[in-house]
């Protein structure tokens, strides 16, 4: 748990003794941080997808089919910071017939973040969950191990008394699969640093539910959890593990 009676979060599970690590170095650009040069939580997100699709290109499976990320944990023990080289390292921590989990370091910049993620495997025209194969399981297994990844919901729904505040998605958020891409969900806590003060560190973690279309949405908050929903009720995702 990140807090006494909170939402347990997802295991940061260590590096893998044998199987593939893919390592890349990205440039903190002047568009991933704030005034103070912090790198903005939606930034590194990007790092994480991007690396994540960089290593399957690597590995020769990008054809095979599309990811779509379910839950997805950041574990930031110290922001990185702009005008230094930041290295992110990531494995396949668990597999299932649908789905992997991926484990990232990033590290550099001053910063230290531990993250993790569930994707679903989905066929890219019909976004239809599509089985991993032998070709996967060939090249990330190893790195997996006996783990099983577990793609189930954990989050609580919202409660019958939140506070709301309104919130819109542009449609420069949109990605290809024709949704708001999941590095925009982190806008939202970045805009509640900006009310409360710039965090040291954080340890966050999103559960992503029905897809968003860019428009006008509603931030709900109880305790450490926040809800991005709809303006109709529907809840696109959850956010566990905020300062109360």
């Amino acid at each position: 748990m990140n807090e006494a009676g909170a939402t347990p979060l997802t295991e940061l599970v260590p590096p893998p003794p044998r199987g593939r690590v893919f390592e890349r170095e990205v440039p903190p650009g002047l568009a991933d941080v704030t005034r103070s040069g912090r790198v903005r939580l939606d930034a590194i997100a990007r790092w994480l997808q991007d690396v994540a699709f960089a290593d399957v290109v690597d590995a020769g499976l990008a054809d095979r089919g599309a990811w779509l990320v379910r839950r997805a944990r950041m574990k930031v023990e110290a922001f990185p910071h702009f005008g230094e080289p930041i290295s992110v390292r990531t494995f396949c921590s668990a597999t299932g017939r649908l789905a992997a989990e991926r484990r990232t370091s990033v590290s550099g910049g001053g910063g230290a973040v531990e993250a993790v993620a569930m994707w679903i495997h989905v066929d890219p025209e019909t976004l239809r969950p599509l089985r991993l194969g032998e070709e996967f399981q060939a090249v990330y297994g190893e790195s997996a191990g006996s783990r099983k990844a577990n793609f189930r919901l954990g989050h609580p729904d919202p409660p019958a008394d939140p506070t709301a505040a309104p919130w819109r998605f542009r449609a420069s958020d949109t990605d290809m699969a024709g949704h708001v891409n999941n590095a925009a969900y982190w806008e939202p806590m970045e805009e509640l640093f900006a009310q409360t003060g710039e965090p040291e560190s954080v340890d966050l973690e999103i559960e992503f539910r029905e897809p968003a279309q860019p428009g006008d949405a509603q931030i709900l908050r109880a305790g450490p959890m926040m809800w991005v929903t709809g303006t109709d009720g529907a809840v696109h995702a959850s956010v566990a593990g905020l300062r109360a």
